[in-house]
């Protein structure tokens, strides 16, 4: 499918049902790359999500979705506002969120994702948002590709054990 024409829109409850579409598809391929670290989502609850954010009038977090000239939904980006930490941490509190982008596989590489990613940063910026960043998994190679060209670096380093 090659796009002629692209309208990046913020979601709608009607757009509830290809949203669930999307992170269902997301959350398979990335069970596919570590089934160890992902699963997927109920359903029941990926809807519920969406249709919550999505009709929050407060905006606090933003989904968008980019739509073909057939009107058909090929991707979207979730922008989800992190807490600022507790007084009595000692980071610094900085306006950030972090960002979701899912895009269609027959779409890919037509510019769908760095229309949605550019939509999703004017979106934060916007409403004073001054940090992104993006959890990506290191055997995602096309992601950590996909957002490096966009201007995202290595933030630094997690370190975690596993106490099971």
């Amino acid at each position: 499918m090659r796009e002629t024409r692209l309208t990046v829109r913020p979601a709608s409850l009607a757009d509830v049902a290809s949203l669930v579409e999307l992170r269902l598809a997301n959350a398979e391929a990335h069970v596919a790359l570590d089934a160890a670290t992902y699963r997927v989502p109920p359903r029941d609850a990926v809807v519920r999500h969406f249709a919550a954010t999505v009709a929050d009038e407060a905006g606090r977090d933003g989904v968008l979705v980019a739509e073909s000239n057939d009107g058909q939904v090929v991707g979207m980006v979730e922008v989800l506002r992190h807490s600022d930490p507790p007084d009595h941490q000692i980071l610094r509190p900085e306006p950030s969120a972090q960002i979701h982008t899912v895009v269609l596989p027959d779409v890919r590489g037509l510019g769908v994702g760095s229309a949605l990613l550019a939509a999703a940063e004017r979106w934060a910026g916007d409403r004073g948002i001054t940090y992104l960043s993006a959890g990506i998994y290191h055997r995602n190679v096309g992601a950590v590709r996909f957002y490096s060209r966009h201007g995202y670096t290595d933030a630094g380093l997690s370190l975690g054990k596993s106490l099971a």
